[in-house]
């Protein structure tokens, strides 16, 4: 069973690249919280092939439909989000989705219709003699499935199956943004060999030593507006030109890249989590490691500690707090108040149109040469919003179960109490 986060807040999805749909239910969202399907579609809309002209040329429409768990005394208002027509025949039915309303603490579901499939595209790889692409997960899934995977677009393995991710990551950063003022952002910080000169984290440290400790809405909404404007998702704009520039002479090579990318969770509550077999570090750097073409995770300083003392990587404390973040936020498993601070490294695309040695469904040898298909040629270009989702993901569930440990008779009452005499 595939659910993400869990056990009190938690994202299941399902669906294939090429098949109709990708529905998502999220459980556990408490009630009360305002939410809006233009919430959720923000972040799908920084997912969704076509957003950035340096990924894949496939483009889809990515519009969310919410079909349960709100409500809200306005029914036309609570009603009027995203029309569904399914037609059988003659028979026509219609409904749309909720647009707006407040969580009831039910189930959320929400569906997302797949309408720009190629699926002819994928009759090289089909039955029994296909061809496997190398680094794909061709050969693995098609004998795990005893010969039934479906092979276009990746089916399940595909990246689309993450907007189920970034639909439950909206709701849960809208939460943690709503109670704690968290914000979750992302930034590119190397493309192939390219490097960035600006680090997310280090400039987000300069702005907590600066506001004594709390960076501002204001400030964070703005710092967003300026990642997301920039030609790919970074805080270096001269990095990103040139990134920009090495991808596409890439993509004219037929070849593909790798790529790192910072995710900081600023502002987040102190003090949830757990220390050992249930760490918050290992639900995130698991979460956050099991994307698909994720290679490696850091935390804090990550690797850098290897060749530190520990005077010189231990985070001085004073009264008002830690004085540095080489521990990236989380100390034994719980979080410290400090920004969350992780880089996550992806393999270079699998899918490129140089030959390449490969074999067929039934091992075959063959020189692998790709017919056809439309594929980013570095993954990590799209992959920023989808890190920030499992992180926020993650972290939402934390907060619920340490509020299940402040247990209050008062939450508890249906009626009020009778006075005593």
């Amino acid at each position: 069973m595939e659910i993400l986060g869990g056990p009190l807040f938690a994202v299941a999805g399902a669906g294939e690249s090429h098949g109709p749909a990708i529905t998502t239910i999220v459980f556990g969202c408490p009630p009360g919280l305002f939410l809006r399907a233009a919430d959720i579609q923000h972040y799908l809309d920084r997912r969704r092939p076509g957003s950035n002209r340096h990924g894949t040329p496939r483009r889809e429409d990515d519009t969310v439909v919410l079909l349960s768990g709100l409500y809200q005394d306005d029914l036309d208002a609570l009603t009027a989000g995203a029309a569904i027509t399914v037609q059988s025949g003659d028979d026509l039915s219609t409904t749309t989705g909720y647009a707006a309303g407040y969580t009831t603490g039910e189930p959320i579901a929400a569906i997302v219709l797949s309408t720009a499939k190629k699926s002819a595209d994928y009759a090289q790889f089909s039955g029994p003699t296909g061809e496997v692409r190398p680094g794909h997960t061709d050969l693995v899934k098609y004998k795990q499935s005893q010969g039934f995977a479906d092979p276009r677009g990746g089916g399940r393995s595909s990246y689309r199956s993450t907007i189920s991710d970034v639909i439950g990551g909206a709701i849960a950063r809208r939460f943690l943004a709503d109670r704690f003022g968290t914000v979750i952002l992302s930034s590119i910080c190397q493309v192939g060999e390219l490097r960035a000169h600006r680090s997310l984290a280090a400039y987000v440290e300069e702005l907590i030593k600066a506001r004594g400790g709390r960076v501002d809405l204001e400030t964070l909404t703005a710092l967003e507006t300026n990642l997301e404007e920039a030609e790919i998702h970074t805080l270096d704009a001269e990095f990103a030109q040139e990134a920009g520039q090495l991808i596409k002479q890439t993509r004219i090579d037929g070849d593909s890249l790798g790529a790192a990318v910072e995710v900081v969770a600023v502002n987040p509550p102190p003090l949830v989590g757990d220390p050992l077999y249930q760490s918050l570090k290992v639900r995130i750097m698991g979460a956050l490691g099991g994307l698909n073409a994720v290679q490696g995770v850091e935390i804090g300083a990550g690797f850098a500690v290897v060749a530190r003392r520990g005077s010189q990587n231990n985070d001085p404390i004073r009264s008002s707090g830690y004085q540095s973040n080489t521990h990236g936020g989380l100390i034994g498993g719980i979080t410290t108040g400090m920004p969350l601070v992780f880089r996550v490294g992806f393999k270079p695309t699998s899918t490129i149109v140089k030959p390449q040695q490969s074999v067929r469904k039934d091992l075959s040898e063959i020189e692998f040469q790709l017919k056809k298909g439309r594929h980013d040629p570095c993954v990590g270009v799209r992959a920023g919003v989808t890190l920030e989702s499992r992180l926020a993901i993650e972290l939402m569930n934390a907060v619920l179960m340490h509020a299940a440990a402040q247990v209050t008779p008062a939450h508890f009452e249906l009626f009020p109490p009778t006075p005593t005499s």
